[in-house]
């Protein structure tokens, strides 16, 4: 005979009401912060509803109907200066070229961040074709294209080439230099602990003036390297050296026994490292790793001190009309959704790389 079977106490059997209670209300402090911040929220929110959604201006042909009595947020400012404030000091009539480079770019990245993918067969030819085609669209002068100088490139592309560059040639560099601040050999270690330091010890826009100015006056004459080429450069070594540190902290999680096994098994160093250690490390750290990769993304709007439109200074550039200024507010939340939605989307997928990487080890 079947004994009867205890009911789950009432929080149990509703689990929205125990998450709500341990996120909320588990101690005095969060209690009282909880209610604070729901006054707080109970004030503002009926009034930003009001004026962006209910009395907001979605569209208009020009700028008086948002200057009408009663009118709310102008949300028309970004149907009327989206252009130049995605894409910058781009020819107008070659927008088009961006836009099929950020299809492709935003596509290839769809593929390559899906684990079904993850082979090296097909992710090299992908990439190599994917910048070959965006720098041509981006560049011009074949096919027909006109020309477009680095210097005229702005906006959206510009924010994810710099993004793109800092993080792809950065990552190498800090994975060498953090091998490298654990090398038994003193000159290497010193060359790397110099380095980091060094690097660490300023900041990114002192980084930027040296490449913009600084850079070109010890270069032979006649050799002159690109703008965009010495501020990704720059971007690049200042994000390994920090992401040096967030590696090396996981090289000290892993074990001696990893090491003596991997040298047990007769492997070198190079192959201990690729296929036992790094490996490892990689996913200790992965968080700090990607809150780094995530801090390079809003550092691109850093260039705008050495005269580079991003899609943050392109705003700030466009908003300068007289006719639209009022409504600059407008125009940076619209720059702030683009944002927060790429860098919550970083985040969340780094959540699922944790959850596929612990998938082995439950």
């Amino acid at each position: 005979m079947q004994s009867k079977r205890t009911p789950p106490p009432v929080a149990e059997r509703v689990p929205v009401v125990r998450w709500v209670r341990d996120n909320f209300f588990s101690s005095a402090w969060n209690t009282l912060l909880t209610i604070l911040i729901v006054l707080i929220l109970f004030k503002a929110l009926p009034s930003f509803f009001e004026w962006g959604v209910l009395n907001a201006v979605w569209g208009a042909q020009d700028h008086t109907s948002c200057r009408s009595e009663g009118a709310g947020a102008c949300w028309a400012v970004i149907a009327e200066k989206h252009r130049p404030m995605l894409f910058g000091l781009f020819p107008y009539s070659e927008h088009w070229r961006l836009i099929v480079a950020l299809i492709i770019f935003v596509s290839v990245i769809c593929i390559t961040l899906s684990r079904r993918f993850w082979r090296l067969k097909i992710l090299a030819p992908l990439w190599i074709a994917n910048l070959g085609i965006c720098s041509l669209l981006m560049w011009g002068g074949l096919f027909g294209l006109e020309y477009v100088d680095t210097q005229q490139w702005g906006g959206l592309p510009l924010t994810m080439v710099l993004f793109t560059g800092t993080v792809v040639f950065g990552m190498p560099i800090a994975v060498l230099l953090a091998l490298g601040r654990r090398s038994h050999m003193p000159g290497i270690k010193a060359i790397c602990v110099t380095f980091i330091e060094c690097m660490r010890g300023v900041p990114l826009i002192t980084i930027l003036f040296v490449a913009v100015n600084v850079f070109p006056l010890f270069l032979p004459q006649g050799l002159e390297f690109d703008v965009m080429l010495r501020v990704m450069v720059g971007m690049a070594i200042f994000f390994a050296c920090y992401q040096a540190e967030v590696i090396r902290g996981g090289l000290q999680a892993i074990t001696r026994g990893q090491y003596e096994a991997a040298e047990a098994l007769g492997l070198g160093y190079w192959q201990m490292m690729i296929r036992i250690i790094l490996p490892q490390a990689l996913r200790v750290c992965l968080p700090g790793i990607v809150n780094h990769i995530i801090a390079a993304f809003k550092n691109t709007s850093y260039v705008l001190i050495i005269g580079l439109f991003d899609i943050l200074s392109a705003t700030t550039a466009v908003m300068q009309d007289p006719l639209w200024r009022l409504f600059t507010i407008e125009a940076y939340l619209f720059v702030a959704l683009i944002y927060f939605i790429f860098c919550f989307a970083l985040s969340k997928y780094s959540q699922n790389v944790e959850r596929w990487l612990d998938e082995g080890r439950r």
